[in-house]
């Protein structure tokens, strides 16, 4: 079981916390000689496969690394462009690392923002007054869990299908924030959460979660 990713969403649809707790990318690494038998492209500041699938890459797949090393968009760990890069034969033979393309931060803010609105149409498509929103979204990979509060902040978990006990672990979640955001005399309402302790109150709760699968009286 796994739990993916939390997000906190302001009552305004603004993204003002994530972290990604485990990412089940599919990812191949392989060690290239020059000429490099992939054909690459520049797509959205990422470097992509745009043709030559082979041991397990994929057509749009991106560059993740090079020897080694994280790259950061379209650039090296040392900043040097990886197309530009990669055309040297210099460079070779080189160890690159392939996968799902990452979502940048702006991604996830513009994701944030849009679930926000999906939230505020599916109450008022409600045959009811008073909808609590959207609760639950499931896919065949993974379930989208979100918990509201009565100030309008919402707490969104990603997690495997078969992960149990989020309803608790949202509450949690909750519990941590009211105790380690809106009691620190440095934070502000609505504002991005930039607090150690919350970060590591979060992470020892979904740990709790991932291998208890739920939390009991007093955790």
């Amino acid at each position: 079981m796994a739990i993916f990713s939390v997000y906190v969403v302001n009552k305004a649809g603004g993204l003002i916390y994530q972290l990604d707790s485990y990412a089940p990318r599919a990812e191949a690494e392989k060690t290239f000689s020059y000429p490099l038998d992939l054909l690459l492209k520049l797509h959205d500041e990422r470097v992509l496969v745009a043709f030559g699938q082979r041991d397990g890459i994929r057509v749009g797949h991106a560059v993740l690394a090079i020897n080694g090393m994280d790259v950061n968009g379209k650039y090296t760990a040392d900043g040097k462009e990886i197309l530009e890069y990669l055309s040297n034969p210099a460079n070779y033979p080189v160890s690159i690392r392939f996968g799902r393309p990452r979502l940048t931060s702006n991604e996830k803010l513009m994701l944030a923002s849009m679930f926000h609105s999906l939230f505020a149409i599916g109450s008022q498509l409600s045959p009811e007054q008073g909808s609590s929103g959207i609760e639950m979204l499931e896919t065949d990979t993974f379930k989208l869990h979100c918990f509201q509060t009565l100030t309008g902040i919402k707490f969104v978990v990603l997690a495997d299908p078969r992960q149990a006990g989020i309803d608790s672990l949202l509450r949690k979640i909750y519990e941590i924030y009211s105790d380690f955001a809106l009691k620190n005399p440095f934070y502000s309402l609505e504002m991005p959460i930039r607090c150690e302790l919350f970060d590591q109150n979060l992470k020892l709760a979904l740990e709790v979660a991932e291998k208890a699968g739920t939390f009991g009286p007093g955790s």
